[in-house]
């Protein structure tokens, strides 16, 4: 059983500060990102979630046929998955629809793509690696809650921050859960759930998921 941390992890905190732009001015922030005890319901971390959510949905509606030509759409495009995103390059794409929680708590390398229906569930850092793939239906969650029902009906909730290597592929609805480390050159394979860390040039596959092949 995991339980939430008592203090607070000073080399997020520091993360977060130096790569996110308009950290959350809020002590709970740093609790939540932390992996302690927090209260999401603080301003303005309420507030940054329905941000969040309103711009994904802006994401997932934007016309091709309101824009002159597909440069134009792109750049539009762009711009406004770099307001979600706490950090990227300009070789970024994410298709639609897409969901998170904050969104600024994601810090991507740079050639990610993430296909359809991805869901980052960012209450914590989710820190991605260069050259990254992120296959249709996963699910990359730091958020945890407790076993014990009585804490769950308290609203207590706690985050684990997970952390994807370079070059990586997590294929179609395959689901990390919080605290995971991928290294560098790991392939989950469709369907996995991965609870664990996973060192590098791996193949995992399963539920949950276990290395089946070393990858040259």
């Amino acid at each position: 059983m995991v339980l939430p941390s008592d203090k607070l992890d000073n080399q997020l905190i520091e993360l977060a500060r130096s790569r996110i732009r308009n950290v959350p001015n809020t002590p709970e922030y740093e609790k939540m990102i932390s992996g302690m005890v927090y209260n999401s319901f603080v301003e303005p971390l309420e507030s940054a979630r329905f941000r969040s959510t309103s711009r994904c949905t802006k994401l997932h509606t934007m016309d091709m046929d309101s824009y002159h030509d597909l440069t134009e759409y792109k750049e539009a495009r762009l711009v406004l998955t770099k307001s979600i995103l706490g950090s990227c390059t300009d070789n970024v794409l994410i298709e639609t629809p897409f969901c998170c929680d904050y969104g600024f708590n994601i810090l991507a390398g740079d050639n990610l793509y993430i296909n359809a229906n991805v869901v980052l569930l960012d209450t914590s850092l989710i820190i991605i690696g260069n050259n990254c793939k992120i296959g249709p239906n996963v699910t990359i969650t730091t958020a945890d809650h407790p076993l014990d029902y009585r804490s769950r009906a308290a609203d207590i909730d706690f985050s684990r921050r997970v952390i994807i290597g370079d070059n990586c592929w997590i294929g179609a609805n395959a689901t990390i859960l919080p605290g995971v480390v991928l290294g560098d050159n790991v392939v989950v394979g469709a369907g996995a759930v991965v609870t664990k860390d996973i060192k590098s040039h791996s193949l995992v596959v399963g539920i949950p998921a276990k290395i089946v092949k070393t990858l040259e």
